[in-house]
């Protein structure tokens, strides 16, 4: 039996990717300007809140992405890839995924270990250890750290996406853009 591929993703898989792109930047936004506010200020709290629902926010809809791309077919690329770059393609998405859920989890962790409530929009989620500030501190600066990478990641997969729609000229690109109407 032969199956018919699409050319583009399906629509809840384009959708969720470009969602979490937004809520992404925002996680960061919220992060990098809280920081022009005095500690313990409205803003500055506010900002921080919204980081921690955000970021969890993150950590729920990267679930579904996952169920959205095992459930459906990867869309071909055309013209075909040399195996290289399928190789690191495959690890560049297995990286993007590691920090999508390892984020949040990583926050969810300080949080809990720094003794603090863990807000998600009403709700107080269970801390996930026993109250403990210098571990706090230490998954604080893993956490951190790991922000900073996914920087890096982000901007390669951007830039990954660029250079094939504008250099190799293929179909990586548009098979998960929206589709105009």
């Amino acid at each position: 039996m032969i199956q018919a591929f699409s050319k583009r993703y399906n629509t809840a898989s384009i959708g969720l990717h470009w969602l979490m792109l937004v809520l992404i930047v925002a996680v960061y936004v919220c992060m990098d300007i809280a920081d022009f506010f005095p500690k313990g200020s409205a803003a500055r709290n506010g900002l921080k809140t919204w980081h921690y629902m955000l970021g969890l926010t993150v950590f729920v809809l990267v679930w579904l992405r996952l169920l959205a791309r095992l459930g459906t077919t990867t869309p071909r690329i055309e013209p075909a890839l040399p195996r290289w770059q399928e190789h690191a393609a495959k690890l560049m998405h297995v990286a993007l995924y590691v920090f999508m859920i390892g984020m949040p989890l990583l926050g969810w962790l300080t949080l809990s270990a720094q003794g603090e409530d863990i807000p998600f929009f009403g709700l107080t989620l269970p801390a996930l250890l026993t109250e403990d500030k210098a571990l706090g501190k230490q998954i604080k600066n893993i956490h951190e750290t790991i922000a900073t990478v996914g920087y890096f990641l982000i901007g390669l997969h951007a830039a990954a996406a660029l250079f094939h729609h504008y250099v190799q000229r293929d179909n990586t690109l548009r098979r998960m853009l929206l589709q105009r109407r």
